[in-house]
């Protein structure tokens, strides 16, 4: 824990018992390794095994199978989750400071790194009863976010949709309210929001490259479109938010959008305020913007 401040922040680093772990199930056929995940690694950590499986149960979906895909990839992983765990451990307490100035935060919150199954990079949860950011260095690995710069955003990010949780005194609820579409939009493009006056200034953790915003900006009123047709239809957009998944190439679109509908919100109404709408309101509000940003009404 860390002094100084009103609130505290623990980390959780699960690593040194991954290595453990890893150091005996490297040799072995894959099957065998996710066994050994799951008895010798992840049941020191009960809670955070439980949480990775119910979260694939949700979207019917066996973890074993994912697993079997991601185990594979480890070892070439392992400098890069090593350089990502060094960097979350001198990163956290300082953004979580700066988060809790510029948003000021009435929460403790727990960081807890860990080598999961793709469940992803940073997710804001809770964890023993506290506010929580899990952060799944496979993932991270496997996204090249392991430097500094695109810690912090990710760090902020999750912290940035505490806060959200925290206003609207919604956990659990906050969580299954994200299955919608519109309240994905939203609640990303919230924490996107928070991300940037956490650390004063636009960052986008989640950028392919220099040419991912520009094409963005540039494909703004497409991607509105692109999102609407999925809500009338009734199909995924996880086009526009997995890091598995993409839109015409480009990863993590959602985030932009949904950041662009904030800032838009903002106009008119503070960052609070924003974070208590209702989900009615921003099922219209969201519908409203898309459509407007598609008729170029809003640029």
């Amino acid at each position: 824990m860390f002094g100084m401040m009103k609130q505290w922040c623990k980390i959780v680093d699960t690593y040194p018992d991954f290595l453990a772990y890893w150091m005996h199930a490297r040799s072995k056929n894959v099957n065998d390794q996710i066994i050994l995940w799951r008895t010798s690694y992840m049941e020191k950590y009960a809670e955070l095994l439980d949480k990775q499986v119910k979260n694939y149960e949700e979207e019917n979906v066996d973890w074993k199978e994912v697993a079997r895909k991601i185990f594979p990839l480890l070892r070439n992983r392992l400098k890069l989750m090593r350089q990502a765990k060094d960097n979350i451990l001198v990163l956290c307490k300082a953004v979580f400071a700066k988060a809790s100035e510029r948003l000021a935060l009435d929460f403790d919150i727990v960081f807890v790194i860990y080598v999961g199954i793709g469940c992803g990079a940073g997710w804001a949860t809770t964890y023993k009863g506290k506010a929580a950011v899990l952060l799944g260095l496979e993932n991270i690995a496997e996204q090249k976010w392991h430097t500094k710069n695109k810690l912090k955003g990710l760090i902020a990010h999750e912290i940035g949709h505490l806060a959200h949780m925290s206003w609207r005194n919604e956990w659990e609820i906050f969580e299954k309210a994200e299955k919608n579409p519109l309240f994905q939009l939203y609640s990303e493009g919230f924490a996107q929001r928070c991300e940037h006056v956490i650390l004063g200034r636009e960052t986008w953790h989640m950028t392919q490259d220099k040419e991912w915003l520009p094409w963005c900006e540039e494909h703004k009123s497409w991607l509105a479109k692109e999102f609407l047709k999925r809500l009338e239809i009734q199909a995924s957009v996880n086009d526009f938010f997995g890091s598995w998944f993409n839109i015409q190439g480009k990863i993590q679109t959602g985030y932009f959008l949904g950041h662009a509908f904030i800032r838009a919100l903002e106009k008119t109404n503070s960052l609070r305020k924003i974070a208590l709408f209702s989900i009615d309101e921003v099922r219209e509000l969201g519908i409203l913007y898309l459509k407007s940003i598609k008729d170029g009404i809003i640029r």
